[in-house]
């Protein structure tokens, strides 16, 4: 899977378990506001100066992420980090081995 499209699948599994949790939005649905984060998450991966060769956002030099929206996602992160190992373990390493510069 090329890297780009797990980052989108990794910051989608996050949203919705944050949906999920915070919103009472059931399995793959999300709530206006979650969704609204999930296509801006989505346009930011798209216009990536660093495409394929990215690393992590929180270690990236460029913020792409406007101000309230880079709360939004954070907020989401931290809620739904811990999470991802039981529910996307093999998402959850990922991410987490490229947050650490392992990967």
């Amino acid at each position: 899977m090329a890297k780009l499209e797990r980052e989108r699948k990794t910051i989608a599994a996050m949203i919705r378990i944050f949906c999920n949790d915070h919103h009472g939005t059931a399995g793959h649905r999300f709530c206006p506001e979650c969704s609204n984060l999930l296509d801006y998450a989505e346009d930011r991966l798209e216009k990536c100066p660093f495409g394929e060769k990215k690393g992590a956002c929180s270690k990236c030099r460029i913020h792409c992420y406007k101000g309230d929206m880079r709360k939004q996602v954070t907020e989401v992160m931290r809620y739904s980090g811990p999470r991802m190992l039981r529910k996307h373990p093999l998402l959850a390493i990922d991410h987490l081995l490229k947050t650490k510069g392992l990967r």
